[in-house]
């Protein structure tokens, strides 16, 4: 696990592979774990990965660890959230490298997910960097290269609508679909549990020799932790369906039930929302019913 270890340096360049290296953003919290993970992938050109948080330190680590020689052709960010995402205008504005992404902060989301929200249906307030606009969008499949390197695009949405993984040879940036350190949190209507199983399951199938998450140390068992991802859903799922009394029961208290009093306080919202994600894709399948109808404020049992 990753907690056995020591957290990188933040601000520092640490060399992980012949062309890659990470810098650790100074934003730790138990939702980001030690800090978002920045990657500077290319020996001249450079393509900087998830630039991450507004922060000013952040933002001259990454400028100042570029060697003789190089120069930042390219930003690529997984998904807009405010740990990966805002510092990449600023990084643009410095370099004039253009920002490519799936799309803005809204972009990707399933018809179930955009039925909701025209319902009124609203997020957790996790942190979604709303105004967030690359100058590219980028197509599942879309390649971005530079000398010496080509990133594949795949769109992978779960934990959020316009995520994307890159895929380099062997290895796959993943941003927060696939971590070491935890799961991923699924906050709809951002967050989308069909989604983002069915994004693990095409990952999977790519069979990648390590991945590089947007928190943690590189995943250097894809498939297995990926199974583990899968099967930890699964029995989320059971969980919850044995936790429905005939009755009905609200989120909050349905939440409660299932987690455990070691559960963190400040973790304890993330978990209502994951159980809410459950319980939309649950819902859509037929299995539990929502009463009156379909929202956080809703009665839920057992179809």
């Amino acid at each position: 696990m990753d907690i056995a270890r020591q957290p990188p340096v933040p601000g520092q360049a640490e060399d992980l592979a012949p062309g890659l290296r990470r810098v650790l953003a100074p934003n730790p919290s138990p939702m980001t774990f030690w800090g978002t993970n920045t990657y500077l992938l290319g020996d001249r050109d450079v393509a900087v990965i998830d630039p991450g948080p507004d922060s000013a330190s952040h933002l001259e680590a990454i400028l100042a660890v570029l060697r003789p020689g190089q120069r930042i052709t390219r930003i690529l960010v997984t998904h807009a959230h405010r740990d990966h995402a805002p510092l990449a205008r600023a990084l643009a504005d410095r370099t004039g490298a253009p920002v490519l992404a799936y799309g803005p902060a809204t972009s990707g989301r399933s018809a179930v997910m955009q039925r909701l929200v025209a319902e009124g249906f609203t997020g957790g307030g996790e942190g979604v960097d709303a105004g967030f606009q690359p100058d590219r969008c980028l197509p599942d499949g879309a390649q971005v290269t530079g000398a010496g390197w080509t990133l594949t695009a795949m769109w992978t949405p779960g934990h959020m609508g316009n995520h994307m993984a890159f895929v380099w040879n062997d290895a796959v940036f993943t941003g927060d679909l696939v971590m070491g350190w935890a799961s991923s949190l699924i906050s709809p209507p951002d967050g989308d549990l069909a989604a983002f199983l069915s994004s693990c399951h095409r990952l999977r199938a790519l069979a990648p020799r390590i991945l590089h998450p947007g928190h943690g140390l590189p995943v250097t068992d894809p498939a297995a932790r990926i199974d583990w991802l899968i099967a930890h859903r699964h029995a989320r799922e059971a969980q919850i369906l044995a936790a429905l009394p005939p009755q009905g029961i609200g989120l909050n208290a349905l939440t409660h039930a299932i987690y455990d009093s070691e559960t963190p306080a400040a973790l304890l919202p993330a978990a209502e929302r994951n159980v809410l994600a459950h319980l939309i894709d649950l819902t859509t399948r037929g299995k539990v019913r929502a009463t009156p109808g379909l929202s956080p404020e809703a009665l839920f049992s057992r179809a």
